[in-house]
C-alpha cells in the first residue's frame, strides 16, 4: 500500500509531467488557434479552455479528442503544489523560484475563478436617456411584461434553455402557461408576400396566430460564431389559461420586432425575446460621446465618454470620462469604452464586465517578474563571489 502511494505521489511531483502538461498546453493553443474561425472566440473558450475534454462532434455524436483547460490546468497546479511541498525546502538562495511558482499558482488560480465567475455584457446609452441595466452578448430569455400598474412593471423572463428545450411553462406570477411550439437559435424574421403575389411565390404555412405572427414569415438559419455577429433565436409561443387558448406568437430577438401586447382579466401583457438583462440599482446617463479622428482621414483616434453616475439615495451623483485603457469601475463592475454607431453620435456602447479575481493576474505577473530577478540577483551575486575568492588563489 506505501508502493502505491509513492508511486501516487511521484506521479504528481514528476518533472516529466510537468513537461508533458506544457506541450499538451500549446497543443491545445494551437489547436484553439485553428478552430477560432469555426467557432469564434466564445466559442472557443468554452470548447478548448472551460472544459475538462475537448468534445467534436463526428457524424452528429460527441467524441472526447483532447484533454481540456481545466484538465491541463488543474493538474498543472496539483503538479505546482505537491512539488513545493516534497521537493523543496525553504532557503533564501531558492526564494526566487518558489515566488516565481507562487505568481504561477496565483495565475491559474485566478483564470479558474475568471472561467467560472466573469460576466460579460453591454450597456447601449442614447444621449439624455438613463438607463439602469446592460445586455448579455450571448444569452436570452423570453420577457413577460405585466404593464398594468402605472408606477412599475411587473416581469417574469423565462432563460433560453428552457425554451430550447420545449414543452410547457409555468409561472406562480402568471395567470397562463407559456407553451413553446418552436424554437431555433438563430433565425431570419421578414414579412410575408402579399395574398395577391404570383402563385410561384407561395410562403410557407405559419402556426401564428396573433401579433405580428400571422403576417411574418421564421426562417431557421446556421449558427454563427464571428466575433462581429450575433445569433438572433425566435420562437413560436402559446399562451394557454385554463379556459382557452390566448393565441400563438412570434417572438424574436430582433431588434427591429415591435412590442406585441395581450391583453388579459383586466391586465396588459408585453412579450418579447431579448437579450437577457443584467439590472443595477443606480442609472448611467450618456451626456456627450466624443469621436476623434485623424486629421484628413476616417481612421479613428480615440472614443470617450461623458457619463453621469446616479444612485437612488443620492450617495454618488457625479460625472465620469469614460475612453480608451481609462475604464469606469464601480461596484465590482468595468465599465469600458467598446464601440459606437457610425454616424450616430448621440450613442455610444459600453463593454460591462464582472471579474472578481481581475486582480489576480496583476499580482502573479508582479510575483513572477520579482521572483526571476531575485533569483538572478542571487546567482549574480554567488558568481561574483566565486571571482573574488578565484583572483587571489591566482595570485
Amino acid at each position: 500500500m506505501n508502493d502505491v502511494v509513492r508511486q501516487f505521489r511521484d506521479f504528481f511531483v514528476s518533472l516529466k509531467l510537468t513537461v508533458v502538461l506544457l506541450v499538451l498546453g500549446m497543443i491545445l493553443v494551437f489547436g484553439a488557434t485553428l478552430d477560432q474561425t469555426n467557432l469564434g472566440i466564445w466559442g472557443i473558450q468554452t470548447k478548448w479552455f472551460r472544459s475538462f475534454i475537448v468534445l467534436q462532434e463526428i457524424r452528429g455524436f460527441p467524441v472526447p479528442v483532447f484533454p481540456g483547460g481545466y484538465f491541463i490546468g488543474g493538474l498543472l497546479l496539483i503538479n505546482l503544489i505537491t512539488a513545493h511541498v516534497y521537493r523543496f525546502r525553504l532557503a533564501w538562495k531558492k526564494s526566487g523560484i518558489v515566488l516565481t511558482h507562487v505568481g504561477l499558482i496565483i495565475l491559474l488560480i485566478g483564470e479558474l475563478l475568471t472561467g467560472i465567475l466573469q460576466d460579460d455584457y453591454s450597456m447601449r446609452l442614447v444621449q439624455g436617456e438613463p438607463k439602469n441595466y446592460s445586455d448579455s452578448y450571448r444569452e436570452n430569455e423570453l420577457a413577460i411584461i405585466d404593464t398594468t400598474n402605472p408606477e412599475f412593471d411587473d416581469v417574469v423572463a423565462i432563460p433560453e434553455p428552457l425554451l430550447e428545450k420545449g414543452g410547457t411553462l409555468q409561472h406562480a406570477k402568471l395567470p397562463f402557461k407559456v407553451v413553446v411550439r418552436e424554437f431555433n437559435p438563430n433565425a431570419n424574421i421578414r414579412g410575408r408576400a402579399p395574398a395577391t403575389a404570383p402563385a410561384g411565390a407561395s410562403e410557407p404555412p405559419t402556426i401564428a396566430t396573433q401579433g405580428v405572427g400571422p403576417n411574418a414569415v421564421m426562417t431557421p438559419l446556421r449558427m454563427t460564431y464571428k466575433q462581429d455577429e450575433r445569433n438572433l433565436p425566435a420562437a413560436y409561443i402559446e399562451l394557454v389559461t385554463p379556459e382557452r387558448s390566448l393565441g400563438t406568437w412570434l417572438v424574436s430577438a430582433d431588434t427591429r420586432m415591435p412590442d406585441q401586447t395581450v391583453e388579459h382579466n383586466g391586465h396588459t401583457y408585453i412579450i418579447a425575446l431579448r437579450f437577457t438583462r443584467h439590472y443595477k440599482p443606480y442609472t448611467l446617463t450618456l451626456q456627450k460621446f466624443s469621436h476623434d479622428r485623424y486629421a484628413g482621414t476616417e481612421i479613428p483616434k480615440n472614443f470617450s465618454s461623458q457619463i453621469h453616475l446616479m444612485t437612488p439615495d443620492g450617495r454618488d451623483d457625479r460625472d465620469v470620462l469614460i475612453y480608451m485603457n481609462n475604464p469606469l469601475r464601480y461596484a465590482g463592475l468595468t465599465f469600458y469604452q467598446a464601440s459606437f454607431e457610425p454616424g450616430n453620435d448621440k450613442v455610444t456602447v459600453l463593454q460591462v464586465v464582472r471579474n472578481p479575481g481581475w486582480l489576480m493576474p496583476y499580482v502573479a505577473c508582479s510575483l513572477i517578474s520579482l521572483g526571476l530577478l531575485i533569483q538572478f540577483f542571487i546567482h549574480l551575486s554567488g558568481f561574483f563571489g566565486k571571482r573574488r575568492l578565484a583572483v587571489p588563489a591566482a595570485a
